[in-house]
This record gives structure tokens, sequence and C-alpha cells, in this order.
């Protein structure tokens, strides 16, 4: 026989309270409006009751399903668990649930995942997988999805992020290397066509030159994925073409295939070449020699996001800021060490 579903009356009839008091309480927005104890109570009732909130219902109530969207560019990637985690912590104890979707760094699937979340009905976007020109998103949110960016930007109005302060993070991996003794600098920079890529690359190029170093053009290669082949091929060309001391990646996984590329032609880091990173993703610290990297703020950026969707979401009128930017540390390993003498 078929349990009997439990509803809002039923747990009011067992709490001798209003229905209506029993939907505040259930409710993860506005249920500090009655007494931590009466919640308590309710809450309490519900879950002896076995009752489950009819969702669905719910949404063809009130119009919103109670559901996000999380698009990541890439699942295998270590830095993306954290600032799903931050975005849970935010979410879910407002009656949330998170769909999270893998775009694999793709615009073809991009698109295609996009029209796959509002065909779900979700309430809003945060988008961790935004290229900087991306026509897509831009008709989304001009449509009325509320959207916010995380870790990266797009070069559109009306779109708000939350980033990392990756100038200063630049600012600060020169000057360690600078005070280690290095002068011949190079980067490998991220892709073009992402806003990281871009800015960390303008960064640097702007912080060597008023630093006086020397940076011919072959001392810059554009990667064009953040993964670790491409940090391998990019070191490659970097040693064939010039003879740095150190080489400053924009993200972690360009500096592991730059390390492995030093080891595979025996080359020593750091006692001939250091290598720094971008991010401290998990696990750096488990490395031989540990990645000297920039601390990104993963889970916060994560909850930050979620924070302001969920401003977004309830009050439309609100003012979103344009752009929120959080602190970045430098990570002192074994990958950084003086220049040997020439």
């Amino acid at each position: 026989m078929k349990k009997q579903t439990q509803t809002l009356r039923d747990i009011a009839r067992e709490t001798g309270v209003h229905v209506s008091t029993v939907s505040r309480a259930l409710n993860p927005s506005n249920g500090a409006l009655i007494t931590d104890d009466l919640v308590d109570k309710i809450k309490a009732a519900a879950e002896r009751l076995g009752y489950r909130p009819n969702r669905l219902a719910a949404g063809l109530r009130t119009n919103r399903t109670m559901t996000v969207g999380l698009m990541i560019p890439d699942i295998t990637n270590t830095i993306f668990p954290p600032i799903l985690r931050g975005v849970e912590s935010v979410l879910e104890p407002l009656g949330y649930a998170v769909i999270m979707v893998n775009t694999d760094s793709l615009a073809s699937r991009e698109t295609l995942l996009v029209d796959v979340l509002r065909e779900r009905g979700v309430d809003g976007i945060i988008h961790a997988a935004v290229l900087r020109d991306d026509p897509k998103i831009i008709e989304v949110a001009r449509a009325g999805t509320p959207v916010v960016t995380v870790n990266r930007k797009i070069e559109a109005e009306g779109i708000p992020a939350v980033v990392n302060d990756d100038g200063l993070g630049v600012r600060l991996v020169l000057s360690h290397l600078h005070e280690q003794g290095h002068r011949r600098i190079a980067h490998i920079a991220g892709p073009e066509n992402l806003s990281t890529g871009r800015f960390r690359r303008k960064s640097f190029e702007d912080a060597v030159a008023r630093m006086g170093l020397p940076l011919p053009p072959e001392g810059v290669i554009q990667s064009a994925r953040f993964d670790e082949a491409e940090g391998w091929r990019c070191a490659e060309q970097l040693l064939d073409d010039w003879n740095p001391t150190a080489i400053l990646c924009a993200n972690d996984r360009l500096a592991l295939g730059a390390i492995q590329f030093l080891k595979d032609r025996g080359i020593d880091c750091p006692r001939q070449i250091s290598v720094t990173g971008y991010n401290d993703m998990p696990y750096l610290d488990r490395l031989r020699p540990g990645l000297t990297t920039v601390r990104i703020e993963l889970f916060g950026v994560g909850q930050e996001s979620a924070r302001l969707l969920v401003r977004m979401m309830t009050d439309p009128e609100a003012t979103a800021p344009s752009e929120m930017v959080l602190p970045v540390t430098l990570i002192k390993r074994g990958s950084v060490g003086p220049p040997p003498a020439d």
C-alpha cells in the first residue's frame, strides 16, 4: 500500500499552529520571522511525520524552481570542487539545489548546456567556464536569467563577476623571483580567449616593464589550454628560443607540465630553472619540489558568487556590483631558488 504523503496541514495539526506558520518555519528564506524554538518544534514534527516538500508544486506557485546551474570548464581540474563547495555552502541552507555541468571548454558544448539549464528552469546560473567573448551567455542574461561569472570575466556590461586579484598575484610572484636574483623571467600565458589568460599576461608584461627586466618577444609563449600538455609544449619552445632562469606560469597545470618537461630534459628545478604557478590547486604541497604559486580564494569565490546570485534572483531591482575582487596570497615552496651562476 502506498504511503500517504504528509502535508503542511498535517504538521500544523501535529504542532497546534497555523498552516502559514508551518510554511514560514520550513522556508529557509523566512524562517527567521518566527522564534527559533517554534522553528525547531515544527521541523522536528516534519521529520517525524516524514514530510518532504513538493518542489515542483512550489515552483508552479512561485515561478521559481529553487535550482541553480553551475557551469565549469573541466570536471577533472581540482580547483573546481572547492568552488562548488563554496557555492553549496550558501545555496543549500536557502533550499536551492545545484545542477553542475561540464563544458570541456568547448563553446559548442557550452551553448548546448546553457539551453539544457534553461529548459530545466534554473533560477540563475553561476558560470566558471565563461569566455571573454560569449554571445550565448550575454543573450541569456539579457533575456532575464540572473548570471554571475566566477574566477573569470566576460567583456560585456551587466554580467557581474567574482574574481581574484590577478594583478597583485603576478606582481607578488615577480617580486619573489627578483628577490631571489632572477632577471631573465619568462611567462607561459593562459589562453587568449579567457580573461584569466589575457589579464595575467598583461599584468606580467606591465610589471616586467616597470621593473626594467629584459623581455624579448620569445620570452612569452601563449598556451592554447590551461593544462599540463600545453605547459610541456610551451616550456620546450621557451628553452629552444631563449635562456630564462625562471618561468612564471599562468596556472598550476601549466607549471606542472613545464616542470615535467625540465625533468624529461634532465634540467633541475629549481637549481637550474625556477618555475611558479597560479591558483594553488589541492595537493601541490605534496609534490617534490613543492610548487611556488599564488593562492586564490577558491571556496571564497564560490561563496561570494552564490551570495551575489541570490541577491539578483530574489531582488531583481537590486544593483549588483560589476566586479568583486578577492585577495590573493603568495605561497612559497621548493620550485623557486636562486638562479645558477652565469
